[in-house]
């Protein structure tokens, strides 16, 4: 082989290397030194980067350019998990990959919070690496050197592999110890291994109702939590209906969730399954991707078993987070999507909660035998917030002081809370109506993301609001703080369609 053709490829090859631990060291948060991880993460990351130089080497022909294309993909994982970490207090994990394609078909719902200075050098850099490749490399072919690299790379990969590294699947502690090559490596494995369908609190029997049974309706009330407590400034009279509700609340206070500002199905999940983190592993990042499609007993399959007919109500695209395949196989008889719905009014991102209310009470009415369960998952108060214009008299309908500039996320979100107050309203008097005993639990996914908010005012301990109704109850002052794993059951104990304590 000749000596100018390993001098091409030795520099981007190592260079390329050394590159990509400068990289991690600008991740949020900050993973180890290198030489202070396990040897076998270092053997992973090393021999995958040399694999995936071999093969992009063998593709292009030019080994700088090869690097370039590497270390820019490479960047660009850096700069989503920064935007991700920025916002959600969370890095990337293996299942955030399915959210590439996703921001390609739901683009409002995730390019906004890259930001556009990230968005514009991640482009700069692409360019960059395409334009050097082409117009300043010559090609270098060596077909026997990248088979041989392709080789080596693969092998130190796989003992890396071999070796035995154990994850917590807490992102942020695992990112640190091992870096982001092992950390999305052993994510990966984990989440392709067998599924054995875990019994949940559902999988018991339901004892034996006397009388009849009655309508039940949850509420997932998008980016939901009681913001007055923290910020004063906000009116006491804005959420009138939920504070009534609460009055009359067969159980109430704050929920423990485990997502910030976003990753919905998590709280969804957890709710449907009362299953906790631990419980799902790895999966409980993005449950709907396997576990939720193991087989599992969930609130709907337990009450379908009881007679009812289950329903789910989400007013966006079925598609997104597979909704449309994942909820009949936990346990739904129907899904309704944005499909049933006309659509977004004055030009708002999404179906407002006043219209879903008005759609779920033509369900609750239609002509039936059976008891129903209907499950709503809102989406107008999906941010990003900052897209959103706020009128003069929208921060006077909601804050009887002034906020700080730099505030209007706040005064947009709560215009959006004085909607899902009138859904909460609504729902509230369609069961009271209804020929049958009925019930209604209300609690938030996640609080919103309004980080210029939080830095000037404080944020939440990322807990959301609850509570369980039904009509003619006379109410429970003390607040509880619970899981959302074990909100589900709290709901049906309380209508008297579960045991235990």
């Amino acid at each position: 082989m000749p000596d100018a053709v390993w001098s091409a490829v030795a520099a981007p090859l190592a260079g390329g290397l050394l590159a990509t631990w400068l990289l991690e060291a600008g991740l949020a948060p900050r993973p180890r030194a290198p030489w202070r991880r396990p040897l076998a993460a270092l053997a992973l990351h090393a021999g995958a980067w040399i694999f995936a130089f071999a093969c992009a080497w063998a593709i292009v022909g030019r080994p700088y350019f090869a690097a370039a294309i590497l270390l820019a993909a490479f960047g660009l994982i850096v700069a989503v998990n920064n935007a991700k970490y920025q916002a959600l207090r969370e890095p990337f994990v293996w299942a955030d990959f399915e959210y590439f394609t996703d921001a390609i078909r739901h683009p409002r719902l995730y390019l906004p919070f890259l930001g556009i200075a990230r968005a514009l050098a991640v482009a700069a850099g692409v360019a960059a690496a395409v334009a050097a490749g082409w117009l300043l490399e010559s090609a270098v072919r060596a077909w026997t050197l990248a088979a041989a690299l392709g080789a080596a790379g693969a092998v130190l990969a796989a003992w890396g592999n071999s070796r035995n590294v154990p994850v917590s699947f807490e992102a942020r502690k695992d990112l640190r110890r091992l870096g982001l090559a092992m950390s999305l490596w052993r994510y990966a494995q984990a989440e392709r291994r067998f599924i054995d369908p875990p019994l949940t609190p559902f999988s018991q029997a339901a004892p034996a109702v006397a009388g009849p049974l009655p309508d039940l309706v949850a509420v997932q009330s998008e980016s939901f939590f009681d913001p007055r407590p923290l910020y004063p400034q906000l009116r006491a009279g804005m959420l009138h209906g939920f504070d009534r509700l609460r009055a009359q609340a067969c159980a109430h206070g704050q929920l423990r969730v485990a997502s910030w500002g976003a990753n919905t199905v998590r709280t969804e999940f957890a709710f449907l399954s009362g299953l906790g983190p631990r419980e799902q592993g790895v999966h409980r990042y993005q449950p709907y991707r396997r576990l939720a499609r193991a087989g599992l007993d969930t609130m709907a399959s337990y009450l379908r078993k009881q007679g009812y007919r289950t329903v789910c109500v989400h007013p966006y695209h079925g598609s997104f987070y597979g909704r449309d395949r994942v909820l009949p196989l936990l346990g739904f008889d129907e899904f309704i999507d944005i499909a049933a719905f006309a659509g977004p009014l004055d030009g708002a991102p999404y179906v407002g909660d006043r219209a879903v209310a008005e759609h779920v009470a033509s369900v609750l009415r239609r002509e039936r035998t059976q008891p129903l369960y209907v499950h709503v998952i809102t989406m107008e108060n999906h941010g990003p917030l900052h897209l959103e214009r706020v009128a003069p008299g929208d921060e006077d309908a909601v804050c009887a002081q002034a906020l700080p500039p730099g505030c209007a996320d706040l005064v947009a979100y709560c215009r959006h809370l004085c909607n899902a107050d009138a859904m909460f309203t609504s729902l509230a008097h369609t069961l009271s109506d209804l020929p049958r005993p009925a019930g209604l639990c209300i609690y938030g996914d996640h609080v919103p993301i309004m980080p210029q908010v939080y830095r000037q005012l404080g944020a939440p301990d990322g807990a959301t609001d609850y509570l369980v109704w039904r009509p003619g109850h006379a109410g429970r002052p003390d607040a509880e703080a619970v899981a959302a794993t074990d909100l589900a059951g709290i709901f049906l104990r309380h209508m008297g369609l579960m045991s235990g304590a």
